[in-house]
């Protein structure tokens, strides 16, 4: 599998997987990158996945889909373009030889979605939108604190080598925010200093290693005591506050953080 995240907009990455000549394309929120790949490397669209509705993951599916008939796949509870194929959790197909699990992951938006590829190699992909950050998750647009703790648990009993293809290259800034909630932890120091050297050489800091997002990442690590007690210092919270309390407080947190 050849696996490529393809810069759109500022900061959005466009997932482009690609088996032979044949490639899936993940929330393609503008045509022209995919387009000018496609055409560069003289390859075929024979699908597009789309996590959620937001403008900078579908503005890209019409023209996409006009130009090569593909079939989209998106999120049953969500307005994408149509026509599209409705999926939610439980719901498998296969693409280019390979199993896709669909997910329910809402928070960011009510009907978000993620596709899990557990067979892919060398490792299992997930393909997660705006859910799962590295080093950080998504606002709260339309869901709570409590779906989105229980969706980033979903997607961190995945298999320990599941490599997280994220939306957007946010790494650094949540990085920056990790630090400040957990200024000791060492795994995290390191972390940085590698994804500091990876954009000074405009490469990306993804997919990330759901591994070390463990060790790393404030938003899945809420159950933590150094991370429990940061969130309770800042927002002035009892030690009894429950998980989605501290998650909500931890993510107005990061709200505010400048």
């Amino acid at each position: 599998m050849n696996l490529r995240a393809v810069a759109a907009f500022d900061d959005n990455y466009i997932w482009w997987w690609q088996e032979g000549s044949d490639v899936v394309v993940v929330d393609p929120g503008e045509a022209t990158p995919v387009l000018d790949l496609l055409h560069a490397t003289q390859t075929h669209l024979r699908a597009i996945l789309v996590t959620h509705h937001h403008p900078d993951h579908v503005g890209g599916v019409a023209i996409l889909r006009e130009r090569f008939g593909c079939p989209v796949w998106g999120p049953a509870r969500e307005t994408i373009p149509e026509p599209f194929e409705p999926v939610f959790a439980g719901v498998s197909f296969s693409l280019l030889g390979q199993t896709v699990e669909v997910m329910d992951v809402p928070g960011h938006t009510a009907g978000h979605v993620a596709y899990f590829l557990p067979h892919a190699t060398p490792h299992p992909l997930l393909f997660c939108g705006d859910t799962l950050f590295s080093g950080g998750c998504g606002r709260l647009f339309e869901g709570t604190p409590a779906q989105m703790l229980a969706s980033l648990s979903q997607l961190c009993a995945l298999p320990d080598d599941t490599q997280i293809c994220c939306a957007h290259e946010y790494t650094l800034s949540n990085l920056k925010f990790a630090l400040a909630v957990e200024p000791e932890n060492a795994a995290l120091q390191t972390y940085q200093a590698q994804c500091q050297q990876r954009r000074a050489e405009q490469l990306p800091t993804l997919p990330a290693l759901l591994a070390l997002e463990r060790e790393i990442n404030p938003f899945l690590r809420i159950q933590h005591e150094s991370v429990r007690q940061a969130v309770q210092r800042h927002a002035g919270l009892s030690p009894a506050s429950d998980d989605a309390r501290l998650f909500g407080a931890l993510r107005q947190w990061k709200n505010e953080f400048k």
